[in-house]
């Protein structure tokens, strides 16, 4: 196996954490999951930022109600002043093109936008700037792995083999490129019905834990399938800002608490 060499990691003027947010397969709600964990950081309170760093299709904008609004510059600094929503500092592709404009870059111009989205944004002073990464193990995310101070990586997935099975490749690119994983969440784990109280593993059951256990990383969280999670990321409010007390809301919480937590370990067992 070929291993992939971190380089020329720098730190970001004033982050403290640097967390990226990964699937191996598209579809499994890694943007909705990764903006909910941004606003409930925030509200922690914790200062957040969240850099969305799929260029070819950049949904996180619209997630937390920003639109396509194009940033402010520093006149004094020529830096990127990140928008902002419900506390979180936003920095998008979606910010700097028209709607429905296609992105058609090769490697080379994704890596020069990944390091201006690092380095050439005034991200502030922040505890935690999230990185949601598109899916799989392309350009972007090895451009990431290797050159961004990352302090861990989250997974998230579904209990679906097929989504399970793209998920394996991701933790061996973490892997290879020496970024410790954090944890790993499962997404649409079960539906409950409103009317009976009865809840169904839709997608197959136990398969995160499972996958968790084999490669020896943590597994920190269940979320169950709830249609207002993709209603409120579509009205631009999500579902822990939206409707607090819901199981969704809860476990994001959870689950936010627990990666705090790992990364303040992680930085103790280190230093």
């Amino acid at each position: 196996m070929t291993q992939i060499q971190p380089h020329d990691r720098q730190p970001i003027a004033g982050v403290k954490d640097t967390w990226a947010v990964s699937s191996g397969k598209g579809g499994v709600g890694k943007s909705t999951v990764c903006a909910n964990l941004a606003v409930a950081l925030a509200a922690g309170p914790l200062r957040v930022g969240l850099m969305d760093t799929d260029i070819y299709g950049p949904n996180i904008p619209g997630m937390l109600g920003l639109g396509t609004t194009k940033p402010e510059v520093d006149e004094q600094s020529g830096r990127i002043l990140p928008r902002e929503a419900l506390g979180v500092g936003c920095i998008s592709m979606g910010m700097l093109i028209d709607p429905g404009v296609p992105v058609i870059w090769r490697g080379p111009m994704l890596a020069k936008m990944i390091n201006q989205f690092l380095f050439q944004v005034d991200w502030g002073e922040l505890d935690v700037l999230l990185l949601d990464l598109p899916p799989g193990t392309g350009d972007v995310q090895i451009s990431l792995t290797q050159s961004a101070p990352l302090t861990g990586s989250v997974i998230v997935t579904t209990p679906s083999e097929i989504a399970l099975q793209d998920v394996r490749r991701g933790v061996q690119m973490f892997r290879q490129t020496e970024v410790p994983i954090l944890g790993l969440v499962e997404n649409m784990s079960y539906f409950t019905c409103d009317h009976c109280d009865t809840s169904s593993p839709i997608f197959g059951e136990g398969g995160g834990q499972r996958t968790a256990d084999h490669f020896g990383i943590p597994f920190i969280g269940q979320l169950p399938l709830d249609a207002r999670v993709g209603e409120c990321a579509q009205s631009g409010t999500p579902i822990v800002k939206a409707f607090p007390e819901s199981s969704a809301a809860v476990a994001i919480r959870e689950i936010a608490a627990t990666l705090v937590d790992r990364a303040a370990a992680l930085e103790e067992s280190v230093s």
